[in-house]
């Protein structure tokens, strides 16, 4: 049976002292590390190429079917189509690539997703920017994390994520909503367009 936590939580030192690596990251292009499918609950599948669909999210992926608390008649929130996260967040906190996508993200990228890098509306491309295989746009729906990732993470770790360092950075990620259809791949390039 898979592990489903971490063997050794992330202590608030070691979480502090990791924001100067965070800090660093890709600005203005970054690299899709990871992508994961959620076909049912509890369940996750890393996948080399994802499709993204303007009205489903990441194809094969139960963001539609699980609906939100946060719309009126519990349907699926458009602006919370997909989750995604810091790369190097998850990596720091799994110690192990075989557990970073317990996080129940939908993309993991090696690019500074803070809210002053990545404003609300933002566009992110992936692959050629002048012909990119899909595109999404950063939301304001906020992404907070949940009583899993605490369980898989820490108490600490979700303390630091959602903190004073941790949510200006978005460092539990943020919710992004499809806006053109395409492929997206493990290695492809991130490209930010922010708006204006």
């Amino acid at each position: 049976m898979a592990p489903t936590r971490v063997a050794h939580y992330r202590t608030p030192e070691e979480l502090a002292e990791f924001l100067p690596t965070l800090d660093a990251t890709a600005k203005d292009r970054g690299t899709v590390k990871l992508i994961v499918r959620r076909p049912a609950v509890g369940e996750r599948e890393v996948l080399g190429v994802g499709r993204l669909d303007p009205a489903y999210g990441l194809q094969g992926d139960t963001w539609i079917e699980r609906g939100s608390k946060r719309t009126s008649d519990g349907s699926s929130h458009p602006d919370m189509q997909l989750n995604v996260m810091s790369h190097p967040m998850v990596e720091f906190l799994a110690q192990d690539p075989a557990l970073e996508p317990l996080a129940g993200d939908q993309l993991y990228l090696d690019l500074d997703l803070s809210q002053d890098n990545l404003p609300e509306w933002t566009l992110l491309l992936f692959g050629d920017p002048d012909a990119p295989g899909a595109v999404i746009q950063v939301t304001d729906q906020p992404h907070t994390g949940c009583k899993k990732f605490v369980e898989r993470f820490g108490p600490e770790a979700m303390r630091f994520v959602n903190g004073k360092d941790g949510r200006p950075r978005r460092l539990r990620g943020l919710n992004a909503r499809v806006t053109q259809a395409g492929e997206v791949r493990v290695g492809d390039t991130v490209t930010v367009r922010r708006a204006g």
